[in-house]
């Protein structure tokens, strides 16, 4: 199976660049995984015959999100990880196959925290 992952930074101002239906199909994708789609599903239309779609959006318009295309059809799917203060901003979605699970997790930057000595290590 060919799996692929992209954060899009943005899924509208990527479909306006490309065919994004058309590259799944020529690069013969069975999944595509994107982050940080920045919509609502409903704000778009993208047809992908052939695939199933899974969106998570976040709660907040034109931030994160993430979204799963896939061929074949999974036994159950679980959108976030069960903590409301971060399933709110729509960054994990998981789907359970027979063999395997497949994720597509967009994760916050992990800034400089104030505390942490971010010098590198000598060996």
């Amino acid at each position: 199976m060919k799996f692929l992952s992209w954060n899009v930074n943005g899924f509208r101002a990527l479909q306006r660049k490309m065919d994004v239906y058309q590259w799944m199909l020529e690069n013969d994708a069975d999944a595509l995984c994107i982050q940080e789609t920045k919509l609502q599903q409903g704000q778009i239309y993208f047809d992908t015959p052939g695939y199933y779609q899974y969106w998570n959006d976040a709660v907040r318009k034109g931030y994160s999100g993430t979204a799963i295309f896939t061929k074949r059809k999974p036994l159950s799917v679980t959108y976030g990880m069960g903590i409301e203060e971060h399933d709110q901003e729509g960054r994990l979605i998981t789907l359970e196959y027979e063999n395997f699970y497949l994720l597509t997790v967009y994760t916050p930057n992990a800034k400089r925290q104030a505390g942490f000595d971010t010098a590198p290590v000598s060996a």
